[in-house]
């Protein structure tokens, strides 16, 4: 303590401050500390939902039970980045479901019973959840409530607590989409399409016009003079369409990016190592192995067709393949990569073979399989395969032991002899699934096939290369000294391209290039006229980014949409101005053709014209108003549209029969679909506050 009073008075008490924090971190659990500063600031929130703060640890929490859900049911612990985003997503949405969908559902006075969720199980109507996860199907694949209850008991008696796992998920699931099955039942129920309604739906879609009509096209640009939008238009539009204006938090940006490429040198190099390592790879006896110390492309254990298989590859891989039965090919050189091909065996092979099999297991599974194959005939394998095979599942066609058709495409991992095996001979095969007595009863035509080892290698920068590119972007980092106005005058002296964009929480992608979302952090965590140093992505670009503009989230002010708001009164009024024009040039007028002639267009006909919804995205919604109300036989007033104005008549309308009060529900129907659809949205829009694209 005495020394903390030293520098107390030395430096002062905010130095003591940061001292004091340094010495509680030995008897403060640091996690503790995280924890305590992440309550604290919503800055770690990854989103709100209805009002209660998700910190990022709430998050993590149920994202590893959701992951652990997934790895039980999928039996793999192998997580790939789009399995990541899904259970994140999964995570999300259990959230909303638990904290917002749910509590409303039952403020609307729903429930749903314990017996309800033990019926959804076992009862006689078990619910879709249940239905469709996969876990309960019987040998034929059909989904089996006897599956159900064992497995229920299974959970009962389960010591590990990953089967209780499970069934809580699925008791979970099985709630809340029965809830949200008697929420939409509750919209749908309330929408009614009475009679009247009807009526008129069928009236609008069966009463067509024959219209003829001239068009004087709005020409926009360039603008004119005396068309004028006023601060005052443009403020009270803004004023009465804020709501048009929400927008994400986002940030105007410049970077410049720095590739590591290898140089010539490096390229140069490469060349001469492949060539030296050339002759070994087409002599050694072991080219698995050479492939696995040497090559970035390994051994695959495939059949190729030349010509067009290893095209992807490299094309004069492909065609050396194509036109050679064996052999070594010279050395290739794609970009910066190098290849060599090596025919390692050629064979007629079918594309598909029918296979059936016997399994065994346990310690004496090759002698007992041996014993059987010794008996085994074409006449008597169903019945071998009832009475020794441990795969009971397999059945194609109704016979115990019919795997069915395999290609190289769809293969059981260790099946791969089954290609090149002989006809109805049958032999025995060891797999990580057993030992098997396997026979090929089918195949398609043989065409000659062949096994080849590829050598290939990608140049990759040097250290002198890297050093060299690191620098180059530290000479911007360095030139622009954390502030903006001078990153633009460094890339201006040094001619440096340096791109802008706009970019939100979630940006992830900046052009070609993915895994940038550190670039984006950094300028959401920094203020405009801040430069940064040198971030790294995927250690092949070093990023150099400054922050020009920060606009938060909410609703745009007036200064930013204003010329957007100005450009779109503008068409407004151009196209009220145009119609008045056009009226006073063809006032007098008396039949179409003298107004088209007069504007210099042409008479049009378009027939078939409803008021119905279904035909309104035909032409100009002004247009369709107008031929609703127009009287037959009488040339309109100018209309005003969006594309142009239009002078029209009606030359005549029918009534037909074609739609009809049935017609008008099944529509109905499928609005009320779209409002069960939109219901989830219009939930969360104004409750839900999705923060996620700042952690992931």
């Amino acid at each position: 303590m005495a020394a903390l009073e030293t520098i107390r008075t030395k430096f002062g008490i905010g130095a003591s401050i940061i001292i004091a924090l340094g010495l509680l971190l030995f008897l403060v659990n640091p996690a503790d500390i995280i924890q305590t500063v992440e309550s604290a600031s919503s800055k770690y929130d990854v989103g709100t939902i209805d009002g209660k703060r998700i910190t990022y640890t709430d998050f993590e929490q149920q994202y590893k039970y959701f992951s652990d859900v997934r790895e039980i049911m999928t039996g793999s612990s192998a997580s790939s980045e789009q399995a990541q985003r899904q259970t994140r997503e999964m995570t999300w949405q259990n959230l909303v479901q638990e904290n917002l969908v749910i509590p409303t559902i039952r403020k609307a006075g729903i429930n749903v019973g314990h017996q309800e969720e033990i019926d959804m199980f076992i009862g006689d109507n078990p619910s879709p959840v249940v239905v469709n996860s996969g876990l309960f199907l019987d040998q034929n694949g059909n989904f089996s409530s006897q599956a159900v209850g064992e497995f229920m008991n299974q959970a009962a008696d389960d010591e590990t607590g990953r089967v209780v796992m499970i069934r809580d998920y699925l008791q979970n699931a099985v709630r809340n989409n029965r809830y949200t099955e008697k929420y939409a039942t509750l919209f749908s129920a309330a929408s009614l399409v009475n009679s009247l309604q009807a009526k008129k739906a069928v009236a609008e879609n069966n009463t067509t016009a024959k219209v003829s009509y001239v068009v004087a096209p709005n020409t926009y640009y360039p603008k004119d003079s005396t068309v004028v939008v006023s601060d005052a238009d443009i403020k009270k539009y803004y004023a009465n369409h804020k709501e048009d204006y929400r927008r994400k938090a986002t940030r105007d940006i410049e970077y410049a990016v720095f590739e590591v490429k290898p140089s010539s040198s490096d390229i140069a190099a490469q060349n001469a190592e492949f060539v030296e390592t050339y002759e070994e790879f087409a002599n050694t006896a072991s080219v698995r192995a050479f492939l696995q110390h040497n090559s970035d492309r390994q051994w695959q254990d495939r059949w190729y067709v030349g010509g067009g298989d290893l095209r992807s590859v490299n094309a004069e891989v492909d065609k050396f393949v194509a036109e050679n039965k064996s052999g070594v090919s010279p050395v290739y050189k794609s970009g910066n990569t190098f290849f060599a091909v090596r025919i390692m065996e050629t064979a007629q092979v079918p594309d598909s073979v029918y296979v059936r099999h016997i399994m065994f297991r346990g310690a004496d599974a090759r002698k007992t399989a041996e014993e059987v194959l010794a008996k085994l005939n074409r006449n008597n394998f169903y019945e071998l395969a009832a009475e020794y095979s441990v795969d009971t599942n397999s059945k194609d066609n109704d016979q115990l032991g019919n795997l069915g058709w395999f290609t190289q495409n769809y293969l059981i991992p260790g099946f791969e002899p089954v290609l090149t095996a002989q006809k109805n001979k049958p032999f025995i095969l060891n797999t990580q699934y057993g030992t098997h007595i396997v026979e090929v009863t089918a195949a398609t035509k043989p065409v000659l096939k062949k096994k080849v080892a590829i050598y290939e290698k990608a140049t990759l920068p040097s250290k002198e290369t890297y050093s060299q590119i690191y620098n180059q972007a530290n000479i911007l980092a360095v030139r622009a000294s954390g502030k903006y106005s001078s990153y633009k005058a460094a890339c201006d002296s040094t001619g440096i391209y340096s791109r802008a964009i706009t970019v939100n929480e979630g940006t992830d992608s900046y052009g070609s290039i993915s895994h940038a979302k550190e670039v984006t952090r950094w300028a959401f965590d920094n203020k405009p006229g801040k430069a940064s140093g040198i971030i790294t992505v995927d250690n092949n670009y070093f990023f150099v980014v400054a922050v020009k503009e920060a606009h938060k989230e909410g609703i745009a002010p007036l200064e930013d949409v204003s010329e957007q708001i100005s450009n779109q009164l503008y068409r407004e009024k151009y196209a009220q101005k145009r119609a008045a024009d056009v009226a006073a040039r063809i006032e007098g007028l008396q039949t179409l053709e003298e107004i088209a002639e007069k504007l210099g267009a042409s008479v049009e006909t378009l027939e078939g014209v409803s008021f119905s919804t279904s035909s309104a995205g035909s032409t100009e919604p002004a247009f369709i108003g107008a031929v609703a109300s127009a009287k037959e036989g009488v040339i309109s007033a100018p209309v005003a549209g969006i594309m142009g104005t239009y002078i029209l008549k009606v030359e005549g309308r029918e009534t037909g029969s074609y739609y009809t009060e049935e017609d008008a529900r099944n529509e109905q129907s499928r609005l009320d679909q779209y409002n069960e659809q939109m219901l989830l949205p219009v939930m969360t829009e104004k409750n839900v506050k999705d923060n996620r694209a700042r952690f992931y």
